[in-house]
């Protein structure tokens, strides 16, 4: 007789404390069998040395390393997750099916086919949320519709929080539930990757640098940021705690970052369109010069401006760029050399650890002046005041670009002032 159990699918919450579902999971009546399902259709996409990949397999091996004292044990599995759970019914009277909700386009379409399946089944398909203090329309304006502006949506959302307090899941007390599936977990090499040439850097959030955020954040020469993205990506931390300790300190910048977390999150909620179109429709009509040669030249640190080439080299180094400086090589892309937002999207959904869908289209649409609350298309940085106001003695610049000041270091790809007249005149005639 197949033994009774509830399945729950770790996926964007690898962690055991503070889980949601892995909490609801372990209250029930059944035993839970914790598995984790290498998704090929996500697979297929990737380099075969993805540094995110890499942190997902730590993480699942950190989460083994906790659950072996207890005489359990994780399952991994590589395939179609619909399909892994087909089989998994050979094996199991599975009860349901528990999961942590993601609100991303394929993850919601996924997540839809396998309900479907499981109802014809008679089995239930629950989900919890756990990535984000609120969801789809749970902030909202007075009428219902969503916010598209940020600061009227951060006030509800504190608002909201004050209302509700922060409730914490303390699955680590039932870990006695879990079944131990005698099965080693798949490695590295077994689903068809290697080890990365470079690891997710490990995040702080100390007092200090949640109280310094705001006097620090613009300085990547400073170590004044958390590196806090790729967990909350990732859900080896929870969000729940993230905001309760920055709620904590006199300093709430920090505190509305994570809300511009969420409120991205709901935007790609509520217009899943703009994963891959202009949220406002006129920005449609750019004539983009797309010029291939010139993009390369941007991916690989070369464009002879030292503050744009500075981030872009970090970021292929260490999978990493600091947010000040995302700012201002998406706008170059887009302003300076009329490089479709698109393309820009591409490179840092390949190259950043912490790629997050809602969270890097948000902010390249604000970069190119087409998403909500965008910066207006007028707005084209200078790379060069850029340096004097956030890189004064030039210590991030000599970090990453060492020759910058040597005859061996390219001419600007373009001059400043033609290229912001040029873009003007280009955005001007496509929004008449």
């Amino acid at each position: 007789m197949k033994q009774k159990v509830v399945l729950f699918w770790f996926r964007r919450d690898l962690r055991l404390e503070d889980n949601a579902g892995l909490y609801a999971a372990l209250n029930g009546p059944f035993p839970v069998l914790p598995i984790f399902v290498y998704d090929t259709a996500i697979l297929e996409k990737l380099p075969k040395k993805d540094a995110r990949l890499d942190f997902i397999h730590t993480s699942i091996a950190h989460l083994q390393k906790q659950l072996q004292p207890l005489g359990k044990s994780m399952t991994t599995f590589q395939g179609n997750p619909l399909q892994v759970i087909e089989k998994l019914l050979d094996t199991f009277a599975v009860q349901k099916v528990v999961t942590n909700r993601d609100y991303e386009p394929y993850a919601r379409d996924r997540d839809s086919k396998i309900a479907s399946f499981l109802e014809s089944k008679g089995i239930e398909f629950e989900t919890h949320k756990d990535h984000v203090l609120f969801e789809k329309s749970e902030v909202t304006k007075d009428d219902g519709l969503p916010y598209k502006v940020y600061t009227p949506y951060s006030r509800k959302w504190m608002a909201a929080l004050d209302n509700t307090g922060i409730k914490h899941f303390p699955s680590e007390n039932c870990l006695e539930r879990l079944l131990a599936y005698d099965q080693a977990l798949l490695t590295l090499e077994k689903i068809g990757f290697s080890e990365a040439s470079h690891r997710a850097p490990a995040y702080n959030i100390s007092n200090d640098i949640i109280d310094q955020y705001e006097a620090r954040r613009n300085f990547p020469a400073v170590a004044g940021t958390s590196k806090l993205g790729v967990h909350l990506r990732f859900g080896t931390v929870s969000t729940r705690k993230m905001v309760e300790k920055a709620k904590k300190s006199n300093d709430i910048t920090f505190l509305k970052e994570l809300i511009w977390r969420e409120f991205f999150q709901q935007i790609l909620w509520h217009f899943p369109h703009t994963q891959t179109d202009c949220f406002k429709p006129q920005y449609e009509r750019l004539e983009w010069r797309n010029n291939e040669d010139e993009f390369k030249k941007w991916c690989e640190g070369k464009t002879g401006y030292p503050f744009v080439d500075a981030g872009m080299r970090e970021l292929n180094a260490t999978g990493f760029m600091h947010n000040r400086v995302r700012m201002l090589v998406g706008s170059f892309l887009c302003k300076h050399l009329l490089i479709d937002w698109r393309w820009g999207e591409a490179y840092f959904a390949e190259k950043l650890l912490d790629y997050e869908m809602a969270s890097n289209v948000g902010n390249w649409q604000w970069v190119a002046g087409c998403g909500v609350d965008a910066a207006p298309y007028f707005r084209v940085f200078n790379p060069t005041d850029q340096i004097k106001k956030f890189d004064k003695a030039h210590e991030y610049i000599k970090k990453w670009v060492p020759e910058y000041q040597e005859l061996n270091y390219p001419m600007p790809i373009v001059e400043h002032k033609m290229a912001r007249e040029r873009c003007l005149e280009v955005y001007k005639s496509a929004l008449k």
